[in-house]
């Protein structure tokens, strides 16, 4: 578990990071999002003891790590967004002296080494020098070298950056993977990623933490999204007499369909009034090309958060 309390860093004059707090336990993928100068690289720097704060105090596992630094960095991975490679060293040299480095030795150290290879697919560049690999594979020995000693905090930045898509989707797989006995905290600009990955996100601007929620409840709305032949006129008629719709708002047309946002009363059970909207149109002889429930927009979320902090810090 990790467990930050009103933590603070200033550069010079500038408060970096300003008495932000937040608790994540064993086996969640957390988001660290906000815009360029927001605190995240800060909050990373002070989360593997790179850099200390000035107040507050960060707990990993129990251990304080103004206390215990080096018994917490045991704990850690990291991954930050610039490689920390050497790159006239091959793959398999650089991760046995990541492996030193860590403590390991012997046996351990082998099977750490042929763990990670096979985890992020290198075997085929084992022996390759850093050099010489391309961005994608960069990026795959930084997370090996993150993860080689098994942390029970892994901590990536951009971890996705300069991978392909079928890269990325092995990304995704071996994130998760490592969920299942770790803490993920993962910072990234890249939206998709953090539907596909996070169970919750944490949002910073100006240093402050102004968002802390589970990403379920984030994307939640109280709509359906419609896609139908029928006009809008006739789809109002239709629903009219249905008490769990509070509106009908048309969206769009192309060639023949129409799309709708229907918005929901609280508390309306979704599953249900899809059934009795397919139902009622499908009883006119028209048809239903797609009804499912609407989820917000993150990136129109993140924009919210940001948007309504400005204006408070303005009024």
């Amino acid at each position: 578990m990790i467990k930050v309390e009103s933590i603070s860093r200033l550069y010079g004059n500038f408060k970096a990071v300003d008495d932000v707090s937040f608790n994540i336990e064993k086996g969640e993928i957390v988001g660290l999002l906000g815009h360029n100068g927001a605190g995240k690289t800060t909050i990373m720097k002070l989360l593997t003891g790179y850099l200390e704060a000035d107040s507050g105090s960060i707990l990993v596992n129990g251990h304080d790590i103004a206390d215990d630094p080096e018994i917490v960095q045991t704990l850690i991975g990291y991954l930050p967004e610039n490689l920390p490679l050497y790159q006239e060293m091959s793959i398999i040299d650089y991760l046995d002296y990541v492996a030193e480095l860590r403590g390991l030795s012997g046996k351990n150290k082998f099977d750490a080494i042929r763990n990670v290879i096979d985890q992020t697919e290198l075997q085929a560049k084992a022996f390759q020098t850093i050099a010489t690999l391309s961005r994608g594979f960069k990026q795959r020995v930084g997370v090996a070298q993150a993860i080689l000693h098994r942390p029970s905090v892994l901590i990536l930045d951009e971890p996705t950056n300069g991978l392909d898509p079928t890269q990325t989707q092995h990304m995704r797989r071996l994130i998760k993977q490592c969920a299942e006995d770790a803490i993920i905290i993962l910072s990234t600009h890249i939206m998709q990623e953090v539907d596909a990955l996070c169970d919750r996100v944490l949002i910073l601007n100006n240093g402050k933490l102004d968002l802390d929620e589970r990403l379920a409840t984030l994307q939640a709305s109280h709509a359906l999204y419609l896609e139908t032949d029928v006009t809008e006129d006739v789809l109002i008629k239709i629903l009219s007499d249905l008490n769990e719709v509070e509106m009908v708002e048309f969206l769009e047309s192309q060639t023949g369909c129409n799309s709708y946002s229907l918005h929901m009363v609280d508390q309306t059970d979704a599953r249900l009034l899809i059934a009795s909207v397919v139902n009622r149109i499908s009883s006119t002889g028209k048809s239903v090309y797609t009804i499912k429930t609407q989820k917000h927009n993150l990136e129109s979320v993140f924009r919210q958060v940001s948007v309504a902090k400005d204006a408070s810090d303005a009024a």
